[in-house]
């Protein structure tokens, strides 16, 4: 096993850790990390949800709370600028869309963007709104994340395989018609049970149905959460 300071793609010591949002699928290393001596970065958000024990209701899972060197040490609220290796890595905080704490950091020189849990390429988005995530946040994010990437930039998905600016816009039309057709069911008031039986993304499981997160799931997820924020 290589030493933590070091990776199988260079022989440098690993200096830096940003997370790109709290879950513990993507901070599950910082601890090992953390105790050889890397720094760790995030967002605000991310060490106070570290520093305590957490709840996702709906995958039934409490995540305790991390121990001290798995926290991050250096914390910032909206941008933070990296000047290494010859590379200008800027990470910015997207507001109320995966979590309230995910960061997207793009390596501008390289260009490529790291899209963390904003972008789940090929399957449904898990979207944490116990934590501060929203529907409108994954779709705005995802429009500041176009705003800077080219045909040519490779974009880095939270989940799935690497991918690019022409299925992130896929991705965002996904995203805009669910959030259509869940809005209109609301409005005339349907119910969550019998817009779920509507089966409303019939045309969209097939290809973005097949991942952790069943339609279903994934529905009541936006409808509870669109739902909640229509509420006078």
């Amino acid at each position: 096993m290589p030493s933590l300071k070091t990776s199988p793609i260079t022989d440098k010591p690993v200096r830096f850790l940003l997370n790109t949002h709290w879950h513990f699928d993507h901070t599950g290393g910082n601890e090992n990390f953390g105790k050889a001596g890397v720094v760790i970065i995030a967002h605000n958000h991310v060490r106070e949800r570290l520093k305590t024990d957490q709840f996702l209701k709906v995958f039934d899972r409490k995540i305790p709370a991390s121990p001290a060197a798995a926290l991050p040490i250096i914390t910032f609220g909206d941008t933070v600028t990296f000047h290494l290796n010859g590379q200008t890595i800027h990470a910015f905080h997207v507001e109320q869309a995966h979590t309230d704490g995910d960061s997207v950091i793009h390596f501008r020189e390289a260009n490529v963007i790291h899209a963390g849990d904003v972008y789940f390429n090929g399957i449904y988005p898990f979207i944490d709104t116990e934590h501060g995530g929203s529907l409108d946040g994954m779709i705005e994010a995802t429009e500041r994340i176009l705003a800077i990437a080219d045909r040519d930039t490779k974009i880095i998905p939270g989940h799935g395989p690497l991918s690019n600016r022409a299925e992130l816009v896929t991705y965002r039309r996904m995203l805009l018609d669910v959030r259509s057709r869940t809005r209109t069911a609301i409005q005339t008031g349907i119910t969550l049970t019998d817009f779920i039986a509507s089966k409303p993304t019939a045309d969209y499981d097939k290809t973005w149905g097949k991942g952790f997160l069943p339609p279903q799931k994934f529905l009541t997820i936006v409808y509870q959460d669109l739902a909640a924020r229509s509420t006078p």
